[in-house]
Protein backbone atom coordinates (compact mmCIF):
# COMPACT_ATOMS: atom_id res chain seq x y z
CA UNK A 1 0.00 0.00 0.00
CA UNK A 2 1.37 3.33 -0.77
CA UNK A 3 0.20 7.03 0.29
CA UNK A 4 -0.06 9.57 -3.11
CA UNK A 5 0.19 13.14 -2.35
CA UNK A 6 0.16 15.37 -5.78
CA UNK A 7 0.84 19.32 -5.24
CA UNK A 8 -2.46 22.17 -6.42
CA UNK A 9 -2.02 22.34 -10.39
CA UNK A 10 0.65 19.39 -10.71
CA UNK A 11 0.56 16.44 -13.23
CA UNK A 12 2.28 12.92 -12.76
CA UNK A 13 4.07 11.21 -15.81
CA UNK A 14 1.98 8.89 -17.56
CA UNK A 15 2.71 4.88 -16.80
CA UNK A 16 1.70 1.02 -17.25
CA UNK A 17 2.47 -1.47 -14.69
CA UNK A 18 4.41 -4.38 -15.88
CA UNK A 19 3.01 -7.13 -13.58
CA UNK A 20 0.46 -5.65 -10.88
CA UNK A 21 -3.28 -4.30 -10.89
CA UNK A 22 -4.28 -1.66 -8.44
CA UNK A 23 -6.73 -0.09 -6.84
CA UNK A 24 -6.68 3.66 -6.18
CA UNK A 25 -8.92 5.64 -2.66
CA UNK A 26 -8.66 9.04 -2.75
CA UNK A 27 -8.83 10.86 0.63
CA UNK A 28 -8.83 14.58 0.21
CA UNK A 29 -8.51 17.55 -3.03
CA UNK A 30 -9.89 17.37 -6.38
CA UNK A 31 -8.44 15.96 -9.63
CA UNK A 32 -8.80 14.18 -12.68
CA UNK A 33 -7.20 10.13 -13.47
CA UNK A 34 -6.77 9.75 -17.56
CA UNK A 35 -7.13 5.62 -18.06
CA UNK A 36 -6.74 4.10 -21.61
CA UNK A 37 -6.19 0.16 -22.08
CA UNK A 38 -7.81 -2.31 -24.65
CA UNK A 39 -10.76 -3.59 -23.30
CA UNK A 40 -12.22 -0.68 -22.96
CA UNK A 41 -12.83 2.94 -24.35
CA UNK A 42 -10.39 5.77 -22.72
CA UNK A 43 -11.68 7.92 -20.06
CA UNK A 44 -11.49 10.48 -17.84
CA UNK A 45 -12.45 9.89 -14.41
CA UNK A 46 -13.07 13.11 -11.81
CA UNK A 47 -10.75 12.29 -8.50
CA UNK A 48 -12.57 13.64 -4.88
CA UNK A 49 -12.34 12.09 -1.59
CA UNK A 50 -14.24 8.73 -1.42
CA UNK A 51 -13.49 7.96 -4.99
CA UNK A 52 -12.06 4.51 -5.67
CA UNK A 53 -11.22 3.35 -9.09
CA UNK A 54 -9.44 0.24 -10.33
CA UNK A 55 -6.12 0.32 -13.09
CA UNK A 56 -5.83 -3.47 -14.19
CA UNK A 57 -3.01 -4.90 -15.60
CA UNK A 58 -1.79 -3.10 -19.00
CA UNK A 59 -3.86 0.30 -17.97
CA UNK A 60 -2.31 3.29 -19.47
CA UNK A 61 -2.94 6.26 -16.77
CA UNK A 62 -2.10 9.23 -15.69
CA UNK A 63 -3.25 12.00 -13.19
CA UNK A 64 -4.11 15.63 -12.05
CA UNK A 65 -4.36 17.95 -9.22
CA UNK A 66 -7.25 20.51 -9.64
CA UNK A 67 -8.13 23.25 -6.97
CA UNK A 68 -6.46 24.72 -4.61
CA UNK A 69 -5.20 21.61 -2.29
CA UNK A 70 -2.95 18.95 -3.04
CA UNK A 71 -4.74 16.06 -4.23
CA UNK A 72 -4.27 12.51 -1.58
CA UNK A 73 -4.60 8.73 -2.25
CA UNK A 74 -3.53 5.55 -1.13
CA UNK A 75 -2.99 3.11 -3.78
CA UNK A 76 -2.86 -1.03 -3.28
CA UNK A 77 -1.45 -3.27 -5.78
CA UNK A 78 -2.02 -6.97 -6.69
CA UNK A 79 0.62 -9.02 -6.06
CA UNK A 80 2.46 -6.49 -3.82
CA UNK A 81 4.60 -3.77 -5.62
CA UNK A 82 7.81 -5.80 -7.22
CA UNK A 83 10.49 -2.54 -7.27
CA UNK A 84 11.55 -0.22 -8.99
CA UNK A 85 11.07 -1.44 -12.70
CA UNK A 86 7.49 -1.80 -12.29
CA UNK A 87 5.99 1.33 -13.43
CA UNK A 88 6.85 1.32 -17.29
CA UNK A 89 6.49 5.66 -18.57
CA UNK A 90 4.08 6.11 -21.38
CA UNK A 91 2.75 9.14 -23.54
CA UNK A 92 -0.16 10.48 -21.73
CA UNK A 93 -3.29 12.78 -22.12
CA UNK A 94 -1.58 15.80 -20.37
CA UNK A 95 2.30 17.20 -19.87
CA UNK A 96 3.39 15.83 -17.08
CA UNK A 97 4.63 18.88 -14.77
CA UNK A 98 6.38 16.29 -11.95
CA UNK A 99 9.51 14.07 -12.76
Amino acid sequence: MAHFELAPGQTSKAVTHRTVDEIWFVLSGRGEMWRADSRQPESIVALEAGVCLTLPLGTRFQFRAIGSEPLCAVGITMPPWPGDNEAVLVDGKWTATVC
